[in-house]
């Protein structure tokens, strides 16, 4: 018997949960695109976009997902034969320095795994070896999808300045933006790019692309007419914000979604997502104690507050996924980029959550691991529920 009639629950890491002022905003014919209202709304968007990065960086919006956002970042900085260092805690680093071979880069590479950072003292180590300064651009994760890792930002900027090296600092904030804290002006990075449909919580179909002035002064010969951020971050005329038609309806709904994300305060989003991680972790801290189940990070400071990765065995995670989706309606994110894929799972908890929703999932999850005799310790609710308590 399925119980998963009534509305459900898309707990995965991307797209998120879409706010119904978002769709209203979005339900609409279509607008006049040469004057008028449109016009003061997309010009509306960017300083909170700023905002929202904590940067007076200037920013392009694409018409595209995530990886637009890559090739766009990297096709205005990149030459072909430029050497890129990629710093991987998971898939998602590899994809961008992916995208950077097919540009013609020269891709070096750093893998620190899929359960662990991004090692500091073995980065300035190799930095250090680059006595040419070969290395042009410097690519990390601030949150790795795949893996939930939070990498340390301001870190990696130190080990860069300690060693005076030239190279530009590009952050992928697709998976944290407006989740967990990030601080692109104060942690001196130098190129950030990020979609509109995790933390920001607008349909899948923009991206963004954040530059300074250093970024913007590497400008290499990849840059196309299409991708060249330089006519969308200050155009003359409206159409260059986006090399052509506007993304409509798009534009209504990131407006409704930053201006929810301005009504309650940008530290209170950081701090309801850290409340809502920790209630996670502690419902896991209780099933990990007896079976397979555990979180793909070990320790707290190096968990995201937007994704939550865990194992359980194969093809135990494919189960648990299934169970919770066909039994309860609650969709699960599969084990993206792990070997083997069935034997994990991650929890998207991401823009628009609350705890009745975290709770619920939690809840789901624990009826799961009965319904399926996995393995698993008792209290988890409790110990969740007391977080939401002392919080």
């Amino acid at each position: 018997m399925s119980l998963s009639n009534g509305r459900a629950y898309l707990a995965i890491p991307g797209p998120s949960v879409m706010p119904d002022a978002v769709l209203r905003a979005m339900h609409r014919a279509s607008p006049n695109i040469y004057e008028g209202e449109l016009h003061d709304l997309t010009a509306s968007l960017i300083p909170d976009l700023q905002a929202v990065a904590r940067t007076k960086a200037q920013v392009a919006i694409y018409i595209g997902n995530g990886h637009a956002a890559w090739e766009a970042s990297l096709t205005n900085i990149l030459s072909r034969g430029d050497t890129v260092l990629v710093l991987a805690t998971g898939r998602f680093c590899i994809g961008w320095g992916e995208v950077a071979a097919g540009l013609g880069a020269r891709v070096e590479t750093l893998n620190f795994g899929e359960s662990a950072p991004i090692d500091l003292d073995k980065v300035a180590e190799y930095l250090a070896g680059d006595k040419t300064h070969r290395i042009k651009a410097v690519l990390a994760v601030h949150v790795d999808t795949s893996t939930s890792v939070k990498n340390d930002i301001p870190g990696l900027r130190a080990v860069l300045d300690d060693l005076a090296h030239p190279a530009l600092l590009c952050v992928d904030c697709i998976a944290s933006l407006g989740c967990d804290r990030f601080e692109m002006d104060a942690w001196g990075v130098d190129l950030m790019v990020a979609g509109c449909q995790k933390g920001l919580m607008t349909p899948a179909g923009l991206s963004f692309v954040w530059f300074n002035e250093k970024a913007d002064a590497a400008r290499g010969d990849c840059v196309t007419s299409y991708w060249d951020w330089r006519p969308r971050a200050a155009p003359a005329q409206y159409y260059q914000y986006f090399y052509g038609t506007a993304p409509t309806h798009h534009l209504y709904g990131l407006r409704a979604a930053l201006d929810m994300i301005i009504a309650e305060g940008l530290d209170n989003v950081f701090a309801r997502h850290a409340t809502l991680a920790q209630t996670i972790w502690a419902a896991f801290d209780r099933w990990s104690v007896q079976g397979p189940l555990h979180l793909n990070i070990a320790d707290p400071a190096q968990r995201s507050h937007a994704v939550t990765s865990a194992g359980v065995g194969s093809p135990l995670g494919d189960d648990l996924r299934r169970w919770c989706e066909h039994r309860c309606g609650l969709t699960l994110g599969i084990g993206l980029g792990r070997t083997p894929t069935d034997a994990y799972f991650r929890i998207g908890h991401m823009g628009h959550v609350n705890p009745p929703m975290i709770l619920g999932a939690l809840a789901t999850i624990d009826a799961g691991l009965k319904a399926l005799k996995i393995p698993h310790g008792r209290g988890a609710l409790e110990a969740a529920s007391s977080v939401i308590a002392a919080a």
